[in-house]
């Protein structure tokens, strides 16, 4: 399986899904906006271990939604899921956190 990648969201292959299990199946909130990224369509669970999301997609897929970015399929497996920083093109000035 290949990452997916919606907006600063990644699902990256895992090998299994471990932790608490959620009651929500929200992969991120935006700070400013409250938009988020989050499982639509499709049965899946959503797990925390130690700050780490990892998102278990028992159908033979899910839909992934976000009201700036279309909607993306995501296949049945196990994902860990990341945040990204936005790519910045050359010439912007990079400001440590």
């Amino acid at each position: 399986m290949q990452p997916i990648r919606q907006g600063d969201v990644i699902l990256l292959p895992a090998q299994q899904t471990e932790g608490k299990k959620l009651p929500h199946l929200t992969l991120a909130e935006g700070e400013v906006t409250g938009h988020a990224h989050r499982i639509s369509k499709g049965e899946a669970e959503l797990y925390d271990r130690d700050g780490t999301l990892y998102l278990r997609v028992f159908s033979t897929e899910a839909l992934l939604t976000h009201e700036e970015h279309k909607p993306i399929t995501v296949p049945q497996g196990d994902w860990m899921v990341r945040i990204q920083r936005e790519y910045e093109p050359a010439g912007w000035r990079y400001v440590a956190d």
